[in-house]
């Protein structure tokens, strides 16, 4: 197929070349600088959404290579952790600049591994080099001290020191720009890296090893095990090398990671899972509030942390803003991700679609009304057929806030409308759930917007406006959506280590024990 000369700025035939370069490629473990094959041998198909059929393969590791990968960190980080900060910021800036070098092949990769739209996947691809070249700035300040003077009898400082090898367990939505966000201030702060990605999207972590190999990164500072969760995520949880563990993922996954890293007695940063609400009032630009509530739960084919999953809309206006969400939502262009006027395309993996699915006849029996979508999407916008591939059309229902669907995240393209009377039913609802990742308010009222930020349990509110991540202000959930906080200096907070340390200015008391 060929749907235009280029796509997002990419020639078709330069698409085509990588596409048929990933049918002959593994993407291997990177240990210690080297690309190396499981010990044993062993790989697995990661396959085309699109299609079903593989796309490539992906080396099968488990305890072996992550206890070499650990090994190797652990080395690396007596010396990275003492590299000069300007020079740890060279390396980021280098990395950086490499990620827009090979932004081409990254985001056709990308777009192939997780059927995300091509046009959206480049612009994840230029984040992921904006979070080096942004913590490559913070390297020279984050570790900066405090001091706490006493009279003029002592000088207390408190500093910052590199905590350790991390390992850094992605998820499949949105791999490169979710594990750049963890490695660059890992590797900013003096940490070292061990890298596990989601068994179903495992392409770009080994097209970035080679990428931080070809900024001549010392050897053992970033490491990568290809694998299962319960293969070589479990074993990195586990590795007392590896003191500690990030995740982002659903949150029973993380519920279980907290289990096994106890017995470590690991520091943890867990970004877990959401069903976040979108509080539209009657005074609102209902034009903005609509955009924005589309938006947010279709683009990235549903498949999004933060999505507005829950739309909860006042009695007033209803059913006139619920029609002209599923009239735009009947409208959304279904079709290949590589297709420039694609807006949705197929869902990761086959189980997942089912899993979807599920939910979509889970509502039903609930009695939610259906007004678009619940179904596969069997051909495109253009007429082809999408029959083998994971599509899904765009889905909406009204029902009510007790059902399964208003309560457990789906991660699909699936939207749940929920009236409400005033303001402190709406707030009800919105907190009525486990989960407490974002909240969206939508009204000209300020004071309430205001009033709503202050009480709504979530860890991100945006005011008016869909997700527009700042890279500065802390990113996290709370409840059942997460507990640490990720962005600018509040990131440190885990990857550092904070010392304090006193020093008498003169001969301090010491109280004379043993002398009678």
């Amino acid at each position: 197929m060929r749907y235009a000369d280029r796509v997002a700025g990419i020639p078709w035939e330069r698409i085509e070349a990588i596409r048929k370069e990933l049918a002959a490629w593994t993407a291997l473990h990177h240990i210690g600088g080297e690309f190396v094959p499981s010990e044993t041998g062993e790989t697995f198909p990661t396959l085309d959404p699109s299609s079903n059929e593989p796309l490539s393969q992906a080396a099968r590791g488990g305890a072996r290579e992550v206890d070499r990968a650990a090994r190797a960190a652990h080395e690396a980080f007596a010396r990275w952790s003492r590299t000069p900060a300007r020079e740890r910021k060279r390396y980021l800036l280098k990395i950086a600049e490499l990620l827009e070098k090979h932004a081409d092949e990254l985001a056709v990769v990308e777009a192939l591994d997780t059927g995300q739209a091509l046009r959206i996947v480049r612009a994840q691809v230029a984040r992921a080099a904006e979070n080096f070249a942004f913590y490559a700035e913070y390297a020279e300040h984050a570790m900066e001290d405090k001091t706490y003077p006493v009279d003029r009898d002592w000088l207390y400082y408190a500093v910052r020191v590199p905590a350790g090898p991390v390992g850094i367990i992605t998820p499949w939505n949105a791999p490169l720009m979710l594990s750049t966000w963890r490695i660059a201030p890992a590797l900013a702060a003096g940490d070292t890296v061990v890298l596990k990605p989601a068994e179903w999207s495992p392409l770009t972590a080994s097209k970035l090893a080679a990428i931080l190999q070809e900024a001549d990164l010392p050897s053992g500072v970033f490491n990568v095990v290809q694998g299962f969760g319960e293969e070589a995520g479990a074993a990195l949880v586990a590795h007392p090398l590896v003191p500690l563990i990030t995740l982002t993922g659903e949150t029973e996954t993380g519920k279980v990671v907290m289990q096994n890293a106890a017995q470590h007695l690991k520091r943890l940063s867990l970004e877990l899972g959401g069903k976040s609400p979108a509080l539209v009032f009657a005074d609102a630009d209902l034009e903005r509030a609509l955009d924005a509530v589309v938006f947010q739960i279709y683009s990235f084919n549903g498949e999004r942390c933060t999505a507005s999953s829950r739309l909860l809309v006042e009695e007033a206006i209803f059913e006139d803003f619920v029609a002209q969400v599923a009239e735009r939502a009947r409208a959304i262009r279904v079709g290949h991700p590589l297709d420039p006027e694609t807006e949705v395309g197929p869902l990761i993996h086959p189980e997942h679609l089912q899993r979807v699915l599920g939910y979509i006849r889970v509502g039903l029996q609930e009695g939610a009304r259906l007004l678009v979508g619940g179904e596969q999407a069997t051909t495109s916008f253009r007429g082809e057929d999408l029959s083998r591939g994971n599509y899904l059309k765009p889905t909406l229902f009204v029902g009510e806030n007790s059902m399964r669907i208003a309560q457990e995240e789906i991660f699909g393209p699936v939207l749940l409308a929920i009236p409400f009377k005033d303001e402190a039913e709406a707030l009800r609802l919105a907190n009525e759930t486990r989960y407490g990742l974002a909240a969206y308010v939508f009204t000209r009222d300020l004071e309430r917007a205001h009033r709503l930020a202050l009480e709504l349990e979530a860890g991100l509110i945006y005011l008016n406006s869909h997700n527009v991540r700042h890279l500065p202000t802390p990113f996290g959930g709370v409840k059942g959506s997460g507990e640490r906080r990720e962005g600018g200096f509040y990131a440190f907070e885990f990857y550092t280590d904070l010392k304090a340390v006193g020093l008498p200015l003169r001969p301090p008391h010491v109280p004379k024990f043993g002398k009678g």
